[in-house]
C-alpha cells in the first residue's frame, strides 16, 4: 500500500503546519503526514519548516531565538489568508497527542542544516517513545550525519535520507547509511530502472513533491512506498 504522505499537511489548502491543515488532511484522505521539526530557546521541539519564521508568521528572526511562549503569540495563518489569523506554531508533543490513537504515518524531518540543533535527534526519539509512536514515524532528513546518529540511538525507529539531485547507485548509499528508505525529489528519481534497483534491494522510497497528477501515476504506476504531496485528495482518488 502505497502511503499517501500530506507534505506540512493538506498545505495545498490550508497554512502549511498548522494543527488546521493536519486535522484537514485526514479529512483529504491522507494515510500519513509529513512536517518539519526545529527547537525553541528554551529548547521545546516545535513544527515549522523554514529556520526563520518570516515567511509564515508575523514574526521575524529564527526559530532558534523564540521562546515557545513567544512563538506561540505569532500568528502562523494570516499570511495564507485573512480569515486563517491567530493559528499557532504547533508543538511536535501536540501533533503527537493528535495521532496517537488514528492509524496515521508521520514524517518527522529534522531541520538539521542550517542551524544545527544540539540533540535534537534524542529530543525527538524520546518523545516519539512517550508516545509509543516508534511503529508509526520515519525520521527523515537532509543532514544524513543526522540521520546516523538516530540510528544509533534507536535501531527500532527507521530512517529516509532526504536528497534533491540524482544520488548515483542510491541503494548502495542508503545501505551505508543503515537508512531504510530514500525520500527523493520526485524529479531526481523518476526513472523506472532506478525505482526498481532500489526497491530490489529492500530500501522503501518515499518521494516530495508530487502535486501533479501525472506525476502521481507514474509513482503510482511504479509501485513506490510513500508520495508526499499537498494536494491528498487528488493522491486518494487516484489511489482508489
Amino acid at each position: 500500500m502505497i502511503i499517501n504522505y500530506a507534505h506540512r499537511g493538506a498545505s495545498g489548502y490550508f497554512p502549511e503546519n498548522t494543527m488546521l491543515a493536519f486535522k484537514k488532511a485526514l479529512h483529504l484522505n491522507a494515510t500519513g503526514l509529513e512536517t518539519d521539526i526545529q527547537i525553541t530557546s528554551d529548547g521545546v521541539l516545535v513544527i515549522l519548516h523554514d529556520e526563520l519564521v518570516n515567511r509564515t508568521t508575523n514574526g521575524h528572526g529564527f526559530v532558534k531565538d523564540y521562546t515557545y511562549t513567544e512563538l506561540r503569540k505569532l500568528d502562523a495563518g494570516s499570511w495564507f489568508r485573512k480569515d486563517y489569523k491567530n493559528l499557532k506554531i504547533p508543538s511536535l508533543e501536540e501533533l503527537l497527542e493528535f495521532v496517537k490513537d488514528k492509524n496515521i504515518q508521520l514524517n518527522l524531518e529534522l531541520k538539521n542544516n542550517i542551524v544545527l540543533y544540539n540533540n535534537i535527534e534524542e529530543k525527538v526519539i524520546d518523545m516519539i517513545y512517550k508516545y509509543n509512536m516508534e511503529n508509526n514515524i520515519i525520521i527523515s532528513s537532509f543532514n544524513h550525519y543526522c540521520l546516523k546518529k538516530c540510528k544509533e540511538i534507536s535501531k527500532a525507529i527507521p530512517i529516509g535520507a532526504l536528497y534533491k539531485a540524482g544520488l548515483y547507485e542510491p541503494e548502495k548509499y542508503a545501505k551505508h547509511l543503515d537508512a531504510d528508505a530514500l525520500h527523493p525529489y520526485f524529479y531526481a528519481i523518476k526513472n523506472s530502472s532506478i525505482i526498481k534497483k532500489i526497491k530490489a534491494s529492500g530500501i522503501k522510497i518515499n518521494t516530495y513533491t508530487v502535486n501533479e497528477e501525472n506525476h502521481m501515476k507514474f509513482f503510482i504506476d511504479n509501485h513506490v512506498n510513500g508520495i508526499i504531496t499537498n494536494y491528498p485528495d487528488k493522491l486518494s482518488k487516484l489511489l482508489s
